[in-house]
């Protein structure tokens, strides 16, 4: 099992972690600060630095999977499929020959999960803005889009200020937690039509947003900044009926 740092701090860039595990799933470590794949969000790219001075680059991270193809409690840390190869079959270049048990520095590409961190809250101010059911959503350090199950048309302008106006406010983003019966008892609360929130473990992960006054709250697993102050200027660059019933919002950051 890999202890997520991310989930109660989203602003810690490294950690020490033991490598626990070598698989054609990755690196996996006892404990981590890189997000892996999920709900939308990009996986964490980054270092693996050996007390050596040595680096391994580490280009995606995901959960693991178990043999029935269901998620188990780990987090592969992928580097490029070559190097990755050489360390299974125990050949990587010398300064790379990781071993289990070896005591690495796991530490983010900052300035990228940043980016992702900004694009994830912001959606969550489209979500207030457009209060529709979402059927599909993407966050990269590029871009973010959200997929809204809608047949009405929306304008790009009034969105972008809308955003502009939400951000400015600097209203505090909080991590908490509701249990099974309480989601069961709010339903209006899930946003996604494509992924549910994980269940069977007594709580669900939310984010809040807005103390006072409440603008948005879901179930999210990712990694969000602590005020939308931080988001900073996010604009919608596109708006595309992609269906009959759907209209897919991109957004990006204003040059």
């Amino acid at each position: 099992m890999t202890q997520d740092l991310f989930r109660t701090d989203a602003y810690l860039a490294e950690c020490r972690a033991t490598v626990v595990a070598i698989t054609s799933q990755g690196i996996v470590l006892d404990r981590t600060v890189f997000y892996p794949l999920g709900g939308g969000q990009a996986g964490d790219t980054g270092l693996l630095i050996r007390d050596d001075g040595s680096q391994i680059a580490i280009v995606d991270t995901r959960k693991g999977k178990a043999a029935d193809g269901s998620f188990n409690h780990e987090i592969g840390h992928f580097p490029a499929p070559e190097l990755l190869s050489q360390l299974l079959h125990q050949t990587p270049p010398a300064g790379l020959r990781l071993a289990l048990g070896e005591c690495v520095t796991a530490r983010l590409d900052w300035a990228r999960r940043l980016r992702l961190m900004r694009f994830h809250s912001a959606t969550h101010l489209l979500c207030h803005l457009v209060p529709q059911l979402v059927n599909g959503c993407s966050i990269t350090p590029d871009y973010a889009r959200l997929d809204f199950n809608m047949t009405a048309a929306l304008d790009k302008e009034l969105l972008s200020a809308g955003i502009a106006r939400l951000v400015a406010a600097a209203y505090p983003l909080r991590v908490g937690s509701i249990s099974d019966a309480e989601l069961d008892a709010n339903p209006a609360l899930v946003k996604s039509m494509s992924v549910q929130p994980p269940r069977g473990s007594g709580t669900i992960r939310t984010i809040r947003i807005g103390s006072q006054e409440l603008i948005d709250l879901q179930p999210c697993g990712g990694t969000h900044v602590a005020n939308t102050a931080e988001i900073g200027p996010v604009i919608v660059t596109k708006i595309e009926k992609k269906s009959a019933s759907t209209r897919r919002v991109v957004l990006g950051f204003a040059t």
